[in-house]
């Protein structure tokens, strides 16, 4: 007879599919140039005389943007006072594990936007000559233009505020997966709506969010399986 299952076991994920797919996609996005695609997109919010529809836009700039980012910052906030209250003997104590997972997936989720920003110094839409600006376009793995004021654009900053919080599904997906599956919608979801905004505005290309889900998904879930993952073990016949 077999042994009985452990019940503290986390629900089956295909991690061949669920990294396997994402990283596919970047080096999609690195032999294919999405180029025509990016300015295609960007001219639908562009006009010649007025600039980028939403350069100006007070809800895009201070609710969308600024209020918007507080607001996942507090989420961020609220999951490191809990890993704290974890470490002393109260009850989130046994949550200890899992609201470290959360902490990191969100750091690590956030903190490379800016690093990579200033490595591939690509510009925005709004600083390009094509849209109004004085700079010349460069694809991501060309040689940057000489310029006094390198870009730092990609990928998407505010559109991971939105993306880091894939963080929470897998936070919850092994105790509550209804709650987790609305959480990954809301992630999918903020990260979208913050990366129109933005793109409204001038501040970025198509691809540059692309790239920022990516980063996140993969992110997130690698840091699952390192740190909350917990496989059911093969039953143990006996005799």
């Amino acid at each position: 007879m077999p042994s009985v299952a452990n019940s503290d076991v986390s629900r089956p994920f295909n991690f061949y599919l669920g990294l396997g797919i994402p990283l596919a996609l970047m080096l999609l996005l690195l032999a294919s140039d999405p180029t025509g695609i990016d300015f295609a997109i960007s001219r639908l919010f562009y006009t010649p005389q007025a600039g980028f529809i939403g350069k100006h836009s007070w809800f895009l700039e201070d609710v969308l943007h600024d209020r918007a980012k507080q607001a996942v910052i507090t989420v961020g906030i609220l999951a490191i006072a809990g890993f704290l209250l974890s470490l002393l003997p109260t009850r989130f104590k046994v949550q200890r594990r899992s609201l470290g997972y959360l902490v990191l997936a969100l750091v690590v989720s956030t903190s490379i936007v800016t690093p990579l920003k200033t490595l591939t110094a690509v510009h925005c839409p709004w600083s390009l000559r094509d849209f109004g600006g004085a700079e010349t376009y460069t694809p991501l793995l060309s040689e940057r233009t000489p310029t006094l004021k390198p870009g730092r654009c990609w990928p998407g900053g505010h559109a991971s505020a939105g993306f880091s919080l894939i963080a929470v599904f897998f936070f919850l997906r092994d105790r509550r997966p209804r709650a987790a599956r609305y959480a990954l919608a809301l992630a999918l979801s903020l990260g979208t709506v913050f990366s129109v905004g933005r793109m409204m505005q001038g501040a970025h290309f198509l691809s540059h969010n692309i790239w920022t889900l990516l980063f996140d998904w993969v992110i997130c879930l690698g840091t699952y399986r390192l740190v909350l993952y917990r496989p059911a073990q093969a039953p143990v016949p006996t005799r």
